[in-house]
C-alpha cells in the first residue's frame, strides 16, 4: 500500500510540475501581449502629414494638413493644422482625457467642445466635437465624428463625418508619419 501511495505522490508532483511548465510560458505570453498592445497604442504618437492623393476630401471641408499627436495612457494631446481654403495653416492645441469627458476650448473666437475615447477592441481613437461659429450673427454648429486608426507603423487614417446646417459630408484624411 505504501508503494502505491509513493507512486501516487510522484505522479502528483509530476502533474504539478507540468502545470508550472504550462503556467510560466502562459504568463510570459500574457506579458508580451500586454506590452505589444501598449506599444500599438503609442504608434499614434508623432507628427503626421497629409497625403492628399490618398485622402478622400469632400468639397468645402477644412483640410487637416498636419497633426502632432501625443497619445498617453490617460489623455490625447494634439496640435492640429488646418487649411480652410486660403493656403494658410491655422493651428490649435488640444488636450483631451481618454474617458469621454467633454472639454471646451476656443479656436479663433469659436467655441469647441470635444471628447475622446480609446477602443481596445478596435485599437482606435474615437473623437467627437462641436464647433460653433457665427457666419451671420446667429450660431451655427459644425459637428464632427472622427475615427483614428494606425494601419501600419507609418500610416494614420482619420475617417470623419461632418454635419452642419449645410448638410452632411464624410471623408478620410490619410497621413504618413513625419517624425516620432
Amino acid at each position: 500500500m505504501s508503494v502505491i501511495l509513493h507512486i501516487f505522490d510522484i505522479l502528483l508532483k509530476i502533474i504539478l510540475m507540468k502545470r508550472a511548465f504550462v503556467f510560466i510560458p502562459l504568463m510570459v505570453l500574457t506579458i508580451i501581449f500586454t506590452i505589444s498592445a501598449t506599444a500599438q497604442k503609442s504608434d499614434f504618437s508623432g507628427t503626421w502629414k497629409i497625403d492628399r492623393t490618398k485622402s478622400v476630401l469632400p468639397e468645402y471641408t477644412p483640410i487637416l494638413t498636419k497633426i502632432t499627436v501625443n497619445l498617453k495612457t490617460d489623455s490625447l494631446v494634439t496640435k492640429r493644422f488646418y487649411d480652410v481654403g486660403d493656403g494658410q495653416e491655422y493651428p490649435f492645441d488640444e488636450k483631451l482625457p481618454l474617458n469621454g469627458t467633454n472639454v471646451s476650448i476656443t479656436i479663433y473666437d469659436m467655441p469647441r467642445k470635444a471628447n475622446v475615447t480609446w477602443s481596445d477592441k478596435d485599437n482606435t481613437v474615437n473623437l467627437t466635437s462641436t464647433i460653433t461659429y457665427y457666419p451671420s450673427g446667429s450660431p451655427v454648429d459644425f459637428n464632427s465624428k472622427e475615427t483614428w486608426k494606425v494601419e501600419q507603423a507609418n500610416t494614420l487614417t482619420i475617417s470623419f463625418v461632418n454635419k452642419s446646417s449645410q448638410g452632411e459630408s464624410a471623408g478620410q484624411f490619410f497621413f504618413t508619419k513625419a517624425s516620432q
